[in-house]
């Protein structure tokens, strides 16, 4: 590593620890030719992700939407944050773990709708009615008759 002060090559590891909730290396290091300290961070290097919209638009994988679509979901209802965020991770995990470079928002939105089912069933109906453009009662029925029996079939 370069030394920011002398531009020298010579510089050593004096302490390392994580940072950014275990996403990064926080390296604090010195340069042997000038003495002075300085700080690294060292994190993995993502491949961005493309998401292909319903009108064949491309943009780039944004976190902030999934999280304001599961947080407005479970807007008034008896949800903790620690999971809805787990619930994001989740989500996203998920997303990743596919190991695609370019995914359709049709499937990042089965995605959540399938993890939103575990999290509360009415945030699950809302996200559902929003995601699947519900044009009438009957196809809204017809979403709530199949959560309701896969529910007393669990039971």
């Amino acid at each position: 590593m370069r030394c920011p002060f002398c531009n020298k090559d010579d510089t050593r590891v004096i302490d390392s620890r994580p940072a950014d909730d275990g996403g990064a290396i926080r390296r604090r290091r010195q340069c042997d030719a000038c003495g002075k300290r300085f700080t690294t961070y060292e994190k993995v290097e993502t491949i961005p992700l493309i998401v292909i919209k319903k009108d064949k638009n491309r943009e780039t994988y944004d976190r902030s939407k999934i999280e304001s679509g599961v947080i407005k979901s479970c807007h008034k209802r008896p949800v903790p944050v620690e999971e809805v965020t787990k619930c994001i991770d989740e989500i996203e995990n998920a997303i990743f773990n596919m190991e695609v470079k370019e995914i359709e928002s049709t499937t990042i939105g089965e995605i959540v709708m399938d993890k939103i089912k575990d999290l509360d069933q009415v945030a699950y109906v809302r996200f559902a009615s929003v995601y699947r453009e519900f044009k009438d009662v009957n196809t809204f029925m017809d979403e709530l008759s199949k959560l309701l029996s896969n529910s007393t079939e669990k039971r």
